[in-house]
C-alpha cells in the first residue's frame, strides 16, 4: 500500500495524517484565537466526535468537566430533548467564550444540523461565542457557513469519519482542550511505521488482524474490547464504530458476491463489568474474543489506609495501592480465562499520554484495514448506514406534509 504524500484521493489516505503538519497548524492557530473559551461544544455523531472524545477523555480523564469547570467540553450527538436541554442550560450559564464546533463530513447529517440550529438560537444570547464548521470542501454546510462568517476547517476528501481523528476533525477541538497534538501524531507515526512492516512478527496490526480472523474461522464472531481503565471507555466506543462499519458488509470488496460478513464489537470496562458480565464471559457460549487493554502507569496514586477492622471484610488489601489491586484483578482475570480456555489478546499501554493514545488508535485503524483485506471486504465505505437515513428523510418529509 503505497501513497504519494498528500494524495488524499486514495481510500487509504488516512495513513498520511500522522505525518501531515498542515492540519496541526490550522487547528492550533485557530484554537489559539479562542484561548479565552470556557466551554467547547463539539456537535457531531459517529466518526465526527467519537475519536475526539476517545482521546480527550483518555488523556484528560473522564471527569475533566468536574475537575476543570473553567473549560468544559460537551458532545451533543443525538436529538434527545432532555440531554440537549441540559447542555443548552450549560451554554447559557457559561461565563466566558463558547466555541461551537460542528463536525459533519457530508454537511447534511440530520442530528448534527438540528443540534447546530438549536445552539445557534441560544448563542444569540451570548455575545462571547464563536462557531467553527469542519466539513468537506464544497458541502452545503460549508457554503452556508461562509454566508454567516463562521470559520471553516476542511476534511480530506477520501478520509472517512471513522479514520479522521488525526485530521481537523479531532485536532481542532483537542487543541482547544490543551492536548499536545505533536506528541499525539508522533505516537501515531511511530506505530504507523511498525504497522506498515511486511514482516508479520514486527507488525502488531497484522498479528492482531490474523488472530481475529483465526478466531472468526473457529466460530468466534464477537470481539470484546475490555478496557481496564475508566478513562478509556470512549476508546472502546470509537473502536466499536471502526469495526462495525469497516467489517460489517453485505458484499465482498468487488461487489460480486453477497457474503454478509461481520464481527460484532462490544465494550467492557474493568473491573466494573466483571461484576455483571464475567459469568457470561467465562461460563457462556464460546463465541467471543477479548482484547484486554491494560495501562501500566496511572496518572494518580491512590492507596488504602491501614484500617485493621476492615481486614475481616476483604483480606490482604490494607495499605495497598489501587494500582496493585487492579494488577491483581487483571492477572486473576487472565488466569481464569486461560483455565476456561477463553481466547484473549493483551494490549499494554505505558500510560494515557498523548503519545501512547496516538499509538493505540493508529494501531487499531491499520489493524482494521488489514483485517478487511483478509476478509475481502471494503473497510472504507458504509452503504447500509444510508438505509436508515433515507427512511428518516422520508418520514420527516411526511411530517412536514402533515403540517
Amino acid at each position: 500500500m503505497v501513497l504519494e504524500r498528500r494524495d488524499y484521493t486514495n481510500d487509504a489516505a488516512s495513513i498520511l495524517l500522522p505525518s501531515e503538519r498542515e492540519f496541526i497548524q490550522e487547528s492550533v492557530s485557530l484554537a489559539n484565537e479562542y484561548s479565552d473559551s470556557s466551554l467547547v461544544v463539539v456537535i457531531g455523531i459517529g466518526g465526527s466526535n467519537l475519536g475526539t472524545m476517545a482521546i480527550q477523555r483518555a488523556v484528560l480523564g473522564k471527569f475533566h468537566n468536574i475537575e476543570h469547570p473553567e473549560r468544559q467540553i460537551f458532545y451533543p450527538d443525538t436529538v434527545d430533548s432532555d440531554s440537549i436541554e441540559s447542555m443548552l442550560q450549560a451554554v447559557k450559564r457559561a461565563s466566558g467564550r463558547v466555541v461551537v464546533n460542528a463536525v459533519t463530513k457530508s454537511g447534511a447529517t440530520t442530528e448534527t444540523v438540528a443540534n447546530l440550529e438549536v445552539l445557534l438560537g441560544v448563542l444569540t444570547e451570548n455575545r462571547q461565542s464563536s462557531v467553527v464548521v469542519t466539513t468537506d470542501q464544497g458541502s452545503k454546510l460549508e457554503k452556508l457557513a461562509r454566508t454567516k462568517d463562521f470559520r471553516v476547517l476542511s476534511i480530506p476528501q477520501k478520509v472517512g469519519g471513522r479514520y479522521s481523528v488525526f485530521s481537523n476533525v479531532g485536532l481542532f477541538p483537542l487543541a482547544l482542550m490543551g492536548i499536545n497534538l505533536e506528541k499525539l501524531l508522533d505516537g501515531a507515526a511511530e506505530m504507523l511505521n511498525r504497522c506498515l512492516s511486511t514482516s508479520l512478527k514486527d507488525n502488531p496490526a497484522a498479528v492482531i488482524a490474523s488472530l481475529i480472523l483465526l478466531n472468526l474461522e473457529r466460530g468466534i464472531s464477537i470481539h470484546d474490547h475490555f478496557l481496564f481503565s475508566n478513562d478509556l471507555e470512549a476508546i472502546g466506543k470509537w473502536y466499536r464504530q471502526l469495526m462495525g462499519e469497516s467489517i460489517g458488509k453485505e458484499w465482498n470488496a468487488s461487489g460480486t458476491k453477497r457474503t454478509f460478513t461481520g464481527i460484532t464489537p462490544t465494550v467492557s470496562i474493568g473491573s466494573t463489568d466483571l461484576h455483571s458480565m464475567a459469568q457470561l464471559y467465562l461460563g457462556g457460549p464460546r463465541d467471543k474474543l477479548f482484547r484486554f487493554v491494560i495501562v501500566s502507569n496511572s496518572r494518580s496514586s491512590v492507596s488504602l489506609p491501614h484500617m485493621p477492622e476492615f481486614e475481616a471484610l476483604v483480606e490482604n488489601i490494607q495499605g495497598l495501592g489501587f494500582s496493585d489491586i487492579m494488577d491483581a484483578v487483571v492477572k486473576g482475570v487472565q488466569r481464569a480465562f486461560v483455565k476456561a480456555n477463553r481466547p484473549f489478546i493483551e494490549v499494554i499501554l505505558p500510560d494515557k499520554s498523548e503519545r501512547s493514545v496516538g499509538q493505540l488508535l493508529q494501531l487499531e485503524m491499520i489493524e482494521m484495514m488489514l483485517l478487511a483485506k483478509l476478509l475481502d471486504v471494503n473497510p472504507y465505505d458504509q452503504p447500509a448506514v444510508e438505509n436508515y437515513k433515507i427512511e428518516t428523510r422520508e418520514l420527516l418529509k411526511e411530517l412536514k406534509t402533515v403540517e
